[in-house]
């Protein structure tokens, strides 16, 4: 859970102040560097850590300060953010980036409600340029994104060019390459974006290929990524029928890019890039028409007919003359071995059910998630994986169900506290995390309402002298409000001025009983606070007094009587003060 990070300062300097959300290496937070006066935002991500043993803590510690160089290296590059600072705190480790300003891509999309457009093909190629000219120089650099999704895109205010964020090539940090990632701990933002080959530890650099292909189809046809059909033989992506408006070699490009075998895809940003300038000079997108002349033997020119032709710039890629055989023959992408463009199929594959059921599963609805799952055939080679997951959601859901119920009782009987300690204990189920994050933000408002009224009478008191019922006041305060820095210095000042003004008591009781005046040593003796140092020493005087009260007649009886009631406490020494200077404080 995220709630419990809010407010914390690390390093002395990154203030916490947002949650960004979790991706599949780790949390991102919004911080301000408190170091400066204009307090500048940053972005800090805290990488997921499997466990605290000693052995596998210095490992990831090696790993960590290898990959951060790596990181340095990509500050260089326009459209990714400057790495600020890495650092460990508490067997944590963090990650600091400069915050960029703008919006991200995910509103620029057409299945969100702001923007109802689907792109045009200029639209596209120019996105596609764009953030492969980026994954380009971050693959020269030996580092794989891992998470590219419209979220991780920003179009920065600034200027308008789109920033790539929030990477992931601490990937061999948590995951070594042997190690699977688990579909259910993936998060929703990131389903669908991400490779089958990444779920099983074989991350390439064309997996970040295939996420821009699925973002770029995204924006074409206006679906979003689950909700594409699979070949129930190949498991490709029917995304391309013939009421989508797209040219033939931008979609042999986009259906190249996101294979499902990542041998049989692009194998690097510079190739696509190379295809894409290619395709812009064949006089940009040419028509499927234009092509079948390609696939015919050429004439022998004649004397009469030989005319200057233009001669490109350089001679045509391999892959760019297997596109056009391809289409020129039936117009099915032979010459990429992928599927037909033009055929649809109604059957979803399994891994796809298994997607839409964590879908289901995280938006709330435990029940469609589990029939999904049980749809899955038992001859299928993810139905153990299916059942496996299966059970641990419905462990999780009760989980998450009773911590829920928790939460929300102490919040119905106003324990603010008790709302922030139990919601970090939530699953990670979006739905429940959802509604616990409700009753946090409003456990937080009233903790401040409530700080603020015992802080105003905390100072009332303090006026009156009444620093016993101020500390009172502030001990009252709960530890996750913001004005815990206040409330230990006003503690600590009425502390100090209690014990003064307790011992200021004691020496006026003394003054009073040397007169012989006990009623009056009595009565000052008994404004000694219990919580300070010269409180034992008043009670004995007490008793001392009571005595000579007793001798003195039955006058003072009463008093007497009060005394005895009151002092049962051992002896202890005090210091003697000088009660005039003390008269001058109060």
């Amino acid at each position: 859970m995220t709630h419990h990070m809010i407010g914390k300062v690390l390093q002395r300097r990154y203030q916490i102040v947002q949650s960004l959300g979790a991706g599949v290496f780790g949390q991102t937070y919004i911080a301000v560097d408190i170091d400066y006066p204009e307090n500048p935002k940053c972005v800090v991500k805290q990488l997921k850590v499997s466990n605290c043993q000693p052995s596998y803590l210095d490992d990831l510690r090696l790993r960590f300060l290898t990959e951060t160089e790596t990181l340095k290296r990509l500050e260089c590059h326009d459209q990714i953010p400057q790495l600020i600072a890495c650092f460990e705190e508490h067997e944590r480790f963090y990650l600091v980036q400069e915050f960029i300003e703008g919006h991200s891509l995910t509103e620029e999309l057409p299945i969100n409600k702001k923007c109802g457009e689907i792109w045009s093909e200029a639209q596209v190629v120019e996105f596609l340029e764009d953030v492969l000219g980026i994954l380009d120089f971050v693959h020269s650099q030996g580092v794989i994104h891992c998470d590219i999704k419209p979220e991780n895109l920003i179009r920065r205010a600034a200027d308008g060019k789109l920033v790539l964020i929030d990477f992931g090539s601490i990937q061999p940090v948590d995951f070594g390459e042997d190690t699977e990632l688990p579909i259910q701990n993936v998060p929703v933002t990131s389903l669908g974006y991400i490779p089958p080959e990444q779920f099983i530890g074989q991350t390439q650099p064309n997996s970040d290929i295939y996420s821009l292909g699925i973002i770029a189809i995204q924006a074409l046809t206006g679906m979003a990524p689950l909700q594409f059909k699979l070949d129930p033989y190949t498991n490709e992506i029917i995304w391309h029928t013939p009421q989508t408006q797209v040219n033939d070699y931008l979609a042999a490009i986009l259906s190249q890019m996101i294979r499902y075998d990542y041998e049989d895809r692009f194998q690097s940003a510079g190739e696509v890039l190379q295809i894409i300038q290619e395709m812009r000079w064949e006089n940009e997108l040419p028509q499927l028409e234009a092509l079948y002349s390609l696939s015919l033997p050429p004439e022998e020119p004649s004397d009469s007919n030989i005319v200057a032709t233009p001669v490109p710039p350089q001679k045509s890629a391999p892959l760019l003359t297997g596109m056009r055989v391809g289409l020129a023959a039936n117009s099915v992408l032979l010459g990429l071995g992928v599927y037909s463009l033009f055929t649809t199929s109604p059957a979803y594959s399994d891994k796809e059910t298994l997607y839409k059921a964590t879908e289901e599963y995280q938006s709330g609805d435990l029940e469609e998630a589990i029939a999904l799952v049980k749809s899955i055939p038992t001859q299928s080679k993810i139905y153990p994986e299916a059942q496996a997951t299966v059970e641990e959601w419905q462990q999780q859901w009760q989980v998450a169900a009773e911590q829920y119920q928790f939460a929300e009782t102490a919040f119905q009987a106003g324990r603010w506290s008790d709302v922030l300690a139990i919601a970090p204990k939530v699953p990670d189920i979006l739905y429940w995390q959802s509604k616990t994050d409700k009753l946090v933000q409003q456990a937080q408002v009233n903790i401040e309402a409530q700080t603020q009224d015992l802080l105003a009478k905390a100072y009332a008191s303090a006026n009156n002298r009444d620093f016993s019922t101020a500390i009172t006041y502030l001990r009252q305060i709960p530890q996750e409000s913001a004005a815990g820095a206040i409330v230990q210095k006003k503690l600590a000042e009425y502390d100090k001025k209690q014990q003064i003004r307790a011992t200021y008591f004691l020496q006026k009781a003394y003054n009073k009983a040397s007169a012989g005046q006990f009623d009056d040593a009595v009565k000052f003796l008994q404004k000694v606070p219990k919580n300070t140092t010269v409180y034992a020493q008043a009670q004995m005087k007490l008793n001392e007094y009571a005595q000579k009260q007793r001798l003195r007649g039955p006058s003072s009886k009463v008093a007497v009587s009060k005394v005895n009631s009151a002092s049962r406490k051992t002896q202890a020494d005090t210091r003697y003060y000088s009660a005039s200077k003390i008269d001058n404080l109060y």
